[in-house]
């Protein structure tokens, strides 16, 4: 009889000697530190669309801008949207829109910057027929306050010559272009 109880003993010491064996190998202390964080890939799309065709209007009625591009990509993980040929006429309400274009770009989560990269472009003709052509590598629009701003070289051809200079500010509502530094200009006398 006592066989028979130190048989059993021994047979539940062996099982319960197994079970902490097997919990303690599930609770190492590699289990409990942080788990490393998954990667976002930053170049992720969320969605793409080609020949985009985008048109806002103000509340009035009248078109505020239209905008184009042979192709938009919306990233994943910032919601910025990138470019490709991107081509935006600003109206601002008048029949005689700015003309924008570059060969890439990138806009920001909720649109109201666009940044314009390589061989940017902005032209304009007024009412009388005369033109006024901006050009730099670089630069940044805000579509809903009709401003550009850049610190890049800038070319001003219009109103009967050129100008340059490093670095602009434009308030294209009251057709209005400050150059900040290096300005130069060359005009035709009349």
């Amino acid at each position: 009889m006592l066989s028979k109880k130190i048989r059993n003993f021994l047979l539940f010491a062996v099982i319960a000697a197994l079970f902490l064996a097997v919990g303690y190998w599930n609770i190492s202390p590699e289990r409990f530190l942080d788990k490393p964080v998954a990667a976002v890939d930053d170049s992720a799309i969320a969605y793409y669309a080609i020949n985009a065709h985008t048109i806002q209007f103000l509340p009035d009625g009248k078109v505020q801008y239209e905008m184009t591009a042979d192709k938009v990509e919306n990233l994943k993980a910032t919601d910025v949207s990138l470019l490709t040929n991107p081509d935006l006429n600003l109206y601002r309400g008048t029949e005689f829109p700015w003309h924008v274009t570059s060969k890439r770009g990138e806009v920001n989560k909720g649109g109201t910057q666009v940044e314009l990269i390589d061989s940017v472009r902005i032209a304009r003709t007024d009412d009388k027929k005369r033109d006024t052509i901006i050009t730099s590598s670089r630069m940044t629009v805000f579509p809903q306050q009709q401003y550009a701003q850049t610190e890049q070289d800038v070319r001003i051809d219009g109103a009967g010559g050129v100008s340059t200079g490093k670095g602009m500010k434009a308030y294209l509502k009251e057709s209005r272009i400050h150059l900040l530094s290096n300005v130069r200009g060359q005009y035709e006398a009349r």
